[in-house]
């Protein structure tokens, strides 16, 4: 859980955070292209959370698996939910919405791993 693809998503996440609060900030409502930033961030959770979930049939599981499951839900429903959000809001808030979502999944990620450290052996 603690690899390179942590690692590529919290980057790209904040990058596209930086990138929707700017945008934010000047007053643009989301683009086609934000919208589709946040779908190809969705995608890279996506295939995180899906290696996640085939790293719990290895052998070693979380002490708190419920805890895991219900983060690997949140986050992999995080950027989808902030997209449609976003799209629902065709203003500067639309780009806030995206902005914040992916200041929150670095967290959620973070937290993921985190859980997966500690295992029950």
């Amino acid at each position: 859980m603690n690899g390179p693809l942590s690692v590529a998503t919290i980057v790209a996440s904040l990058v596209l955070a930086a990138w929707c609060l700017l945008r934010s900030a000047l007053n643009r409502p989301p683009s086609r292209f934000d919208l589709l930033a946040t779908a190809a961030l969705a995608l890279l959770v996506a295939v995180l959370v899906v290696v996640a979930v085939i790293g719990l049939f290895d052998g070693t599981r979380p002490t708190e698996t419920a805890t895991f499951a219900g983060y690997l839900v949140t986050t992999i429903a995080f950027a989808p939910t902030a997209a449609v959000l976003a799209r629902m809001e065709p203003t500067r808030w639309g780009n806030l919405i995206l902005g914040v979502a992916c200041l929150v999944l670095p967290v959620l990620v973070l937290r993921l791993a985190q859980i997966a450290e500690v295992t029950s052996g």
